[in-house]
């Protein structure tokens, strides 16, 4: 195959992952780590000393209370109390199991699931991008594709880190892993709703069905990735051919399996609720911070000199899909919202109610609508926004971290109840925690990157993509 190309593009691009890029992952790492343990440490001293100032007020009151022998502020206060405490049981009800364990710690465990299936989501949806601009036959991303196609190096992290998790803290992630719940003679705890879905709401199938998600992508991974290496070696249509027919599978796997894990990893934290669009949903958002993830890294790589294939027309499409999934999230969003809100139905509308109508999180709720509609829309609108690298830059950030309010929103009121708000506490350990998973998921990204060329030099598309323009 004989290539005219342009003399500035250069199709034998290796990414050299070099130890000063090594060491800024490591700072990064090591800064998430030490803020993550100040934040330990802040949220364990606030819990004591708000246990301990509350001890002092009870026991001051009570004081009081015998001093002032007055039978009518006593019955005012007994009714007080009472309108008080029932108010208090309907959200207790559902963390009523959580209370073996303090706050801080339910944090910390909370936040170490909401990134690992975060991140999961998104190593997969590397995968699905290659897989569908393959089976598309699109030649535009012929020179892109190597960077998503890095990303499911870091299935190898997540899926045994889910399995682990699952398995040290399933009881303080999932309210339907406690037995109690299944057993009719037990009046207290005994959950009829949840009886009727335990046929599929069970600890060894749920370990069955994750070590199926992650076996299915990894398989599918492993073999596109020795096919990339195969055509880098020889100029053979047949390993394109192979790749074409082997994301097909994955797309029909991956339709079913990204759906189920949504349902598995974030829906049934909250086991009382169900949506039929809440695969969708999970679905747009992963995909929609794997775009930007992409991007990030295409236009950081070619700041630094690498890409040469990659113009602004590259970036233009990139932008669009952005700006497209920001749209497609949000309507799943509204429309998830809106079917909800008038159906009016017990099970579904508790899901909002816990997220909308309180102190702790409608700050977030609008925070990240605006984050994850507004200004993705408003800022890249025009085709000039699409182009500069600049403007993708912000609007990636912005989307990734808007859909890590995405994720915290779905994650932290099924295991904190109403203790799981913004706070200052929330600067050191929930960001220095995600600092830590974006330096492990990048270093594994990068690892990948660095051992196949970096443009797909012998894909039958190579030529579209290096000539590639946007009307």
């Amino acid at each position: 195959m004989a290539h005219h190309h342009n003399t500035s593009v250069n199709l034998d691009e290796k990414f050299v992952f070099s130890s000063e890029i090594k060491k800024k992952l490591f700072i990064l790492i090591g800064v998430g780590v030490i803020l993550t343990i100040i934040g330990v440490f802040l949220a364990k001293y606030q819990e004591d000393h708000k246990h301990g100032a509350e001890h002092a007020s009870a026991v001051a009151a009570s004081l009081v209370a015998e001093h002032e022998a007055g039978h009518a502020t006593e019955a005012h206060a007994h009714s007080d109390a009472a309108a008080h405490g029932h108010g208090e049981e309907a959200h207790a009800e559902h963390g009523a199991h959580h209370d073996s364990k303090p706050v801080w710690a339910l944090r910390l465990i909370k936040d170490l699931w909401q990134n690992n299936i975060f991140f999961a989501g998104i190593a997969a949806m590397g995968i699905f991008f290659v897989a569908f601009n393959y089976v598309a036959w699109a030649g535009w991303s012929a020179g892109v594709q190597r960077i998503p196609s890095a990303f499911g190096n870091y299935l190898w992290v997540a899926g045994p880190l889910t399995i682990i998790l699952f398995l040290a803290f399933g009881h303080d992630l999932f309210h339907w892993t406690h037995e109690n719940l299944y057993d009719p003679t037990d009046k207290e705890h005994y959950d009829e709703l949840l009886d009727g879905k335990k046929a599929f709401l069970n600890t060894p199938f749920f370990i069955v069905r994750t070590i199926i998600y992650f076996g299915l992508w990894l398989f599918s991974w492993t073999t596109l990735r020795k096919y990339q290496k195969n055509e880098d070696l020889a100029a053979d249509t047949k390993w394109w051919h192979k790749s074409v027919v082997t994301s097909a599978f994955f797309l029909i796997f991956f339709g079913v399996t990204s759906s189920m894990s949504a349902w598995d990893w974030a829906m049934s934290m909250d086991p009382h609720f169900f949506s039929t669009m809440f695969g969708w949903y999970v679905f747009a958002s992963w995909f929609v911070t794997a775009l930007a993830f992409i991007t990030l890294i295409i236009v950081i790589l070619k700041d630094n000199g690498y890409l040469s294939i990659i113009n602004e027309n590259h970036l233009h499409d990139l932008g669009k899909f952005i700006f497209a999934f920001s749209i497609f999230w949000t309507y799943i969003w509204f429309e998830q919202f809106l079917l909800i809100y008038y159906a009016n139905i017990p099970e579904e509308v508790g899901y909002f109610v816990q997220r909308l109508k309180s102190d702790a999180y409608t700050p977030i709720f609008f925070l990240t609508l605006f984050l994850n509609f507004f200004f993705p829309f408003l800022v890249l609108m025009t085709r000039g926004a699409k182009r500069l690298s600049i403007m993708l830059k912000i609007v990636c950030v912005v989307v990734i971290l808007g859909h890590w309010f995405d994720f915290f929103m779905i994650t932290t009121p099924p295991v904190l109840g109403q203790n799981g708000g913004l706070d200052g506490i929330f600067l050191f350990l929930e960001l220095g925690l995600g600092m830590v998973f974006v330096g492990v998921f990048l270093f594994m990204v990068l690892t990948a990157l660095a051992k196949l060329n970096l443009i797909a030099k012998n894909h039958p598309m190579i030529e579209e993509s290096v000539h590639h323009d946007v009307f």
